[in-house]
């Protein structure tokens, strides 16, 4: 059986050898274009809640007085984003003056 010696050297050349690889892989994948990053269309309570700046209990009475739809699966409550926006957009107030704030 033959018995192969490694000698410092050879490691260095392996790791020279190794980081020219990588190099050229990430160069590779560089070139490729990104797929543009999906927005969530379902989003979990604890978004919600910092979405909105608001605990736990404040989502909770949302939900029960019916201000805010969600949808139930497997006892992890989703809430569709699109309301969310549409709740915030329809319950803005001092529409008017911020509108004359941004004109001056």
């Amino acid at each position: 059986m033959a018995t192969t010696i490694i000698t410092p050297e050879d490691l260095e050349q392996f790791k020279w050898d190794l980081l020219d690889d990588i190099k050229k892989l990430l160069d590779k994948k560089q070139d490729k274009p990104l797929p543009p990053k999906e927005e969530k269309k379902w989003i979990k309570s604890h978004q919600v809640q910092r979405l909105l700046g608001i605990s736990p209990g404040t989502l909770q009475n949302l939900r029960i007085n019916g201000t805010i739809p969600y949808s139930k699966m497997g006892g992890v409550l989703f809430y569709n984003k699109q309301d969310i926006e549409k709740i915030l957009e329809h319950n803005m107030r001092n529409r008017d003056q911020s509108t004359l704030i941004q004109q001056s």
